[in-house]
């Protein structure tokens, strides 16, 4: 499955307690750019660059999704240069909590 097809799948992951009080725009860089919203309890998935983002995440797609099945590290990844991040680092520690991996698979 490409990465863009995962990121699709974020909202059905979406864990709205851990995710409590955030609002945000998180930009995936991937091969086919898009980003996720995170606003009042809901996580929506848009193709293309947002205009404004909280957060960038930069890696390869075949690394985005060995992540988001839990397959990776994202701290391994980041401080081997698999994952690139602009942006709200607190953020960024906390996104993986944000979405269930096993609702991923």
């Amino acid at each position: 499955m490409s990465a863009s097809a995962f990121l699709k799948k974020l909202p059905a992951a979406f864990n709205a307690d851990a995710a409590a009080g955030a609002n945000c725009t998180i930009q995936f860089n991937i091969s086919t750019p898009a980003h996720v919203l995170i606003k009042d309890g809901g996580c929506t998935v848009v193709e293309g660059t947002a205009a404004a983002s909280d957060l960038a995440v930069t890696m390869e797609d075949d690394d985005l999704v060995a992540l988001l099945k839990g397959e990776l590290n994202g701290m391994t990844a980041f401080m081997t240069g698999k994952l690139q991040v602009d942006g709200d680092l607190m953020l960024a520690q906390r996104m993986g909590n944000f979405f269930d991996a096993s609702k991923l698979a």
